[in-house]
């Protein structure tokens, strides 16, 4: 039997507060536990709740990003559940009229087309504590840091049919959020984090099988494994004549496997109902606008623009506006140099590399945009080739000063008298005679040769367009 997977993602996306969404407590990572956690994240007897509206805000920006009904009229209720590190017995959610309505993003699929994945809808609620079960002395410990940070909650429509789709959706929300600034989506901080919703079906059946819920996943790579193991579980289950129950399960990365946590819920086991300490939350229509005109040049329009404005190739626009930051640095250089391509060539490759492999955000690069730019007009103006360019390159990386400093340095002006390289490379094919003939026989490999005497006998400083065309005559004879 062949079968189809269905897949709805659930992100959980911390919003870029500086205060919790119902108190005034700080929201920053890495504090020692239980420091950022006042009487009203506590769930005290007396205290009241007070809405902040920055997430209000950060929730409309999200919604008019990805064209999305907003809510004129939205209302926070109680998600009742008994937890140890939910200490009022209840989560502020909302329900039935959550903030941001039906919206859409579209992904790029494998085979390089567009799909439209729907959002059903996304929430604001406030993040639980987290269980320690480390360094607690046999126990369990209970860090209530995170209760009361701002979420978002973003739910996808069932529209994604592969663990890769699941994946290619998911970084495009981590790449939104991130772009619009609602979020700094470090997840490995805990501000990015995924559930997945995993069924499959006989290929051709509309009703949906039963799902199973995958928790907390905070790595694409994570997602993508425990999508398709869970995938594999199911289909083996079925075909053994076992059956799917709707349940929590977690991903084990050391096992590679997702394992029962818990019966997933329904909706009436949490028994929501309207806060009564909280008001509605009503938004006119200037509100919404001033949210639109807050977004930025968004990553589809951006990467469009990228392709036909600087006439980059697809997969170079689509690098290049991975995020924000990256898109800017590299319109920098662009625009310094007038050439876009070359920029592009050098973002991508050297760049890149050197980045990825000190695990080096381009936020922190060694090497500014300007820098970048300065090196790359001295390829243009033939003071550097591509090799010297190279070195400078590592020695701008290493902090040694921008191009020209270090070209002073190093001593690194690229040789293009024609005159001093015509009498190198003479001196080179009279010393080489057993070469020369064999070139002169056909054997055209032997032309790289004198190319590498040539670099190597210049210190890599001869122009290598003119080093050809000057050898290929004396060859000639």
């Amino acid at each position: 039997m062949v079968w189809e997977t269905v897949i709805g993602l659930e992100i959980h996306t911390q919003l870029a507060t500086q205060a919790k969404i119902f108190s005034g407590a700080a929201t920053a990572f890495g504090a020692e536990p239980n420091t950022q956690a006042c009487a009203i994240d506590l769930g005290l007897p007396g205290v009241l709740p007070v809405l902040n509206a920055e997430v209000v805000r950060l929730a409309v920006r999200f919604g008019t990003a990805i064209n999305a009904d907003i809510a004129p009229r939205s209302i926070f209720a109680r998600k009742n559940y008994f937890y140890p590190d939910l200490p009022k017995g209840y989560q502020i959610s909302q329900f039935e009229l959550p903030i941001v309505g039906k919206g859409q993003v579209d992904i790029i699929g494998a085979d390089g087309s567009i799909k439209t994945i729907g959002v059903t809808r996304a929430h604001l609620e406030e993040d639980a504590g987290k269980s320690l079960h480390e360094d607690c002395d046999g126990y369990t410990g209970i860090d209530l840091n995170r209760a009361g940070t701002p979420l978002l909650e973003i739910v996808s429509e069932p529209d994604l049919r592969s663990a890769a789709e699941a994946v290619a959706y998911a970084k495009k929300i981590h790449q939104l959020v991130r772009y619009i600034g609602i979020s700094d989506g470090n997840m490995q901080e805990g501000s990015f984090r995924v559930d997945a919703n995993v069924s499959v079906r006989p290929l051709g059946q509309t009703e949906f099988g039963t799902r199973a819920e995958i928790k907390n996943v905070n790595s694409f790579r994570f997602l993508e494994k425990a999508i398709e193991f869970e995938v594999e579980r199911q289909i083996e289950l079925i075909e053994n004549g076992g059956r799917v129950i709707q349940e929590t399960r977690l991903y084990d990365a050391v096992k590679d496997e997702t394992r029962s946590m818990r019966t997933k819920e329904e909706a009436n086991d949490y028994r929501y109902f309207p806060d009564p300490d909280l008001l509605p939350v009503e938004l006119d229509a200037a509100f919404i606008a001033a949210a639109r005109a807050e977004l930025p040049e968004l990553p589809d329009a951006k990467r469009a623009r990228f392709h036909a404005e600087y006439e980059l190739p697809v997969a170079d626009a689509n690098l290049l506006t991975s995020s924000r930051e990256l898109a800017d640095y590299f319109e920098v250089v662009a625009r310094a140099t007038g050439n876009a391509k070359l920029a592009a060539n050098w973002l991508g490759g050297d760049l890149m590399a050197a980045l990825n492999k000190t695990e080096t955000d381009i936020v922190h690069s060694p090497v500014t945009a300007e820098q970048l730019a300065g090196l790359i007009q001295r390829i243009q103006d033939n003071t550097l080739s591509g090799k010297l360019a190279k070195q400078v390159f590592e020695a701008m990386w290493n902090g040694e000063g921008d191009a020209d400093q270090i070209i002073a340095a190093k001593g690194l002006t690229q040789i293009t008298d024609t005159g001093a390289i015509a009498t190198l490379l003479a001196a080179i094919v009279a010393a080489n005679p057993e070469q020369v003939a064999q070139y002169r026989a056909g054997k055209d490999k032997v032309f790289g040769f004198f190319v590498g005497q040539a670099m190597k006998q210049s210190g890599g400083k001869a122009n290598p367009a003119q080093v050809n065309e000057i050898l290929k005559q004396l060859l000639q004879g």
